[in-house]
């Protein structure tokens, strides 16, 4: 099961009694200035939940898969990271192995 932010919008409104386009808002916002914080390489620590962090990958060469014997050289780049929160940590571990 997938949790998307429609879900989320419809949960908080039915627990809270507020309207769904002002709960949409602030979410949004809060997405927003998520965003905009790792966008300035700003560090996002939400407590209880986890940090969202922008961290470098270090430029490497790969292989293309039809032509092995090429190598392609891929550029250093940033990424998001997540570091889940203890509480998070815990429940997840709780979690039996998924079958693939």
């Amino acid at each position: 099961m997938t949790l998307t932010k429609r879900d989320l919008v419809i949960r908080i409104s039915e627990e809270t009694g507020i309207v769904q386009q002002k709960v949409l808002d602030v979410v949004q916002k809060t997405l927003d200035y998520i965003s905009e914080a790792l966008a300035n390489n700003d560090k996002v620590e939400l407590r209880n939940f986890g940090v969202f962090e922008v961290k470098t990958r270090k430029a490497r060469v790969g292989r293309n898969p039809n032509k092995p014997e090429t190598d392609v050289p891929i550029p250093a780049r940033s990424v998001v990271k997540f570091k889940a929160g203890k509480e998070m940590r815990q429940d997840v571990v709780k979690l039996p192995p998924k079958k693939r």
